[in-house]
């Protein structure tokens, strides 16, 4: 083969890829644009110290892009991200924009519905509450149960200062009796009456309830000498 068919050759095959990548570009940017609405979480950069109050968990975001782009879309891969870093303590308003949404690229924002959220910021606090055991089930039929006692009484919880004011007292996770008839320890997790209201420590505590179990009754001896058979 001569050097001038093979350069023509080369030609050819460079002109016959660039013609398939300027179809392949093409039809792409042909491509029917879709859209789909998406429930996308919220989640929020708070300042450090503070709590958000009755929070905003989802929005509705409406997205455009190519038919394929928008059919393969995930909705857990759409996220929407409130600032609130430079926000104060109380009421805070923010308006949603696409800068707020994270999704895939190629991908556009048409809307996003409510695209305003209200917040409340508060101070979070620490404190010491005491704890009650929950007690349920009965022991052994005839045993007397004694007051439950809790080691530690008291757990450190961190939360906002408006819940914890009215949180006096906590709960442990049920202690069942059914079966017991002796005095038993039982270590348990302190149940939060609120998820903003964290249990620090000690997270768990250990209920010891006394159980115990009637004597029973000797039987009378009225010390009377026992019956002898006669001898045959």
């Amino acid at each position: 083969m001569s050097e001038s068919i093979r350069t023509w050759m080369l030609r050819l095959l460079a002109l016959s890829i660039a013609v398939g990548l300027w179809f392949s570009v093409s039809f792409e940017d042909r491509e029917v644009l879709s859209e789909r609405a998406v429930e996308a979480s919220v989640s929020y950069n708070r300042p450090r110290g503070f709590v958000v109050l009755d929070p905003v968990q989802n929005v509705t975001v409406r997205v455009r892009g190519s038919s394929k782009q928008v059919r393969q879309l995930n909705p857990y891969m759409v996220d929407v991200q409130v600032d609130l870093g430079k926000a104060a303590e109380g009421l805070a308003t923010v308006n949603l924009g696409p800068e707020n949404v994270l999704m895939p690229e190629g991908l556009e924002v048409v809307a996003i519905e409510p695209n305003l959220v209200r917040v409340e910021l508060e101070r979070e606090i620490s404190q010491r509450i005491q704890v009650d055991p929950e007690i349920i089930g009965e022991a052994v039929a005839g045993s007397t149960v004694s007051e439950p006692e809790v080691f530690p009484n008291q757990v450190l919880v961190i939360g906002p200062a408006s819940l914890l004011s009215k949180t006096k007292r906590l709960r442990t996770r049920p202690v069942n009796l059914d079966g017991h008839g002796a005095t038993f320890e039982e270590t348990v997790p302190v149940v939060s009456p609120d998820p903003l209201i964290k249990i620090m420590q000690p997270s768990k505590v250990s209920v010891r309830v006394q159980i115990e179990r009637p004597q029973t009754p000797a039987t009378p001896d009225d010390g009377a000498p026992k019956a002898q058979r006669d001898p045959p």
